[in-house]
C-alpha cells in the first residue's frame, strides 16, 4: 500500500526542498562542476555587460535581441493577422446585415411592382368594361364574381348582385369578350350564374358566315359543341359563332365563341367552339336587366361590326 511517508520516496518537504538522499549525492559528487559552471556564466554576463558591438551596444542587448527579436515577430505577426481576421469577419457580417437588409427591400419591391400591376390589369379590366357597357345600347348592371361553385370541374360562378339590385332569373351575363352565361338562382345580395361550358346549357347561336342556326351546348371541359349545323354547311376552324337571339334569353350579335374542330356526322356536323371570354379567371362581368322592345329592336345589328 502507498504510503506517503515511506523512506524509499522521502518526506514531501524534502523534495520541494531539494534535500532528499539522490539529490544531495549528485550534489556532493559533482560540486566542483556546478561551482565552475556558475562561475563561467557569472563570468560571461559580466563580460557581456563590458563588451560594445557598433554603436556601443552592450553585447547582452545583442543577445537579448538576438533571442527575443523572433519571438517578437512571431508575436506581433499573431496580433496583426488576428487584427485583420478580426476586421474582416466585421466587414463579413456588415455585408451578410447589408445583404439581408437589401434582400428584404428587394421582395417589399417586388410584392409592390406586383401589386401596381394587379392594379393596372384591373383598372384595364374595369376601363374596358365600361367603354362596353356605354357602347351597348341595353340596361346593364356590373357585377364581380366572388365564388365558384364547387367541384373539379366549376361551371357555375357567383356574383355580387341579387335581387336587391333587381336581378332575376335567366339574366343574361356578359363580358366585353363575349356571351358568359346566364342567371339561374337569385338572392337578396347575391346570384349565382350558369356558364355556357356547363352541360344543362343552350344557347341559341348562329355561324357568322353562313348564318347557318344551332344550339350551343357545353361540355363541361372550358368548350362548346354547336349542334344542328347540316352536314352540306360549311364551316371552317377560326370562324365565328355569335347568338341568334332566338333562345330569348340572350341578345342576338353577341360574339360566343370560335369554331376549333369540325367534323361530319350521320346528318349534322360535329362542331367544337372554344368560348372567346375566359370563363376559368371571370372577375367582372356585366349583367344585362331585362331590355325594352326598342332595346331588343336595336340589338339586331351586331355590335363586334
Amino acid at each position: 500500500m502507498f504510503e506517503p511517508d515511506s523512506p524509499e520516496l522521502g518526506h514531501p518537504r524534502a523534495i520541494w526542498t531539494g534535500k532528499t538522499p539522490r539529490v544531495q549525492a549528485i550534489l556532493s559528487r559533482h560540486r566542483p562542476f556546478f561551482v565552475l559552471l556558475a562561475v563561467l556564466l557569472g563570468q560571461l554576463l559580466l563580460l557581456s555587460f563590458q563588451i560594445t558591438r557598433e554603436r556601443n551596444v552592450s553585447l547582452i542587448r545583442v543577445w537579448a535581441v538576438a533571442v527575443f527579436d523572433p519571438i517578437e515577430r512571431s508575436l506581433h505577426k499573431v496580433v496583426q493577422a488576428t487584427s485583420t481576421a478580426w476586421r474582416t469577419y466585421g466587414g463579413l457580417w456588415e455585408a451578410q446585415q447589408e445583404n439581408q437588409q437589401l434582400r428584404l427591400e428587394l421582395v417589399a419591391d417586388r410584392a409592390q411592382i406586383r401589386q401596381l400591376s394587379e392594379q393596372a390589369a384591373e383598372a384595364r379590366s374595369l376601363r374596358a368594361l365600361l367603354d362596353f357597357k356605354n357602347r351597348l345600347p341595353l340596361k346593364t348592371t356590373a357585377a364581380e364574381v366572388i365564388a365558384t361553385s364547387p367541384g373539379e370541374a366549376s361551371s357555375a360562378v357567383f356574383i355580387d348582385k341579387g335581387s336587391t339590385s333587381g336581378l332575376v332569373t335567366d339574366l343574361p351575363v356578359l363580358t366585353p369578350e363575349g356571351i358568359v352565361g346566364k342567371i339561374i338562382a337569385v338572392f337578396p345580395y347575391t346570384a349565382q350564374v350558369l356558364l355556357i361550358t356547363d352541360p344543362s346549357s343552350g344557347v341559341g347561336c348562329m355561324l357568322e358566315r353562313s348564318r347557318a342556326q344551332g344550339v350551343l351546348k357545353g361540355t363541361g371541359q372550358n368548350l362548346c359543341q354547336l349542334h344542328y349545323i347540316l352536314n352540306d354547311e360549311t364551316v371552317s376552324v377560326g370562324e365565328t359563332v355569335l347568338t341568334s337571339g332566338l333562345d330569348q334569353i340572350y341578345p342576338k350579335g353577341f360574339p360566343v365563341g370560335t369554331v376549333v374542330q369540325v367534323k361530319e356526322d350521320n346528318t349534322y356536323k360535329s362542331i367544337v367552339v372554344k368560348p372567346v371570354a375566359t370563363l376559368d379567371r371571370l372577375e367582372s362581368t356585366l349583367v344585362v336587366l331585362k331590355p325594352t322592345s326598342r332595346e331588343q329592336q336595336a340589338l339586331s345589328f351586331p355590335l363586334h361590326r
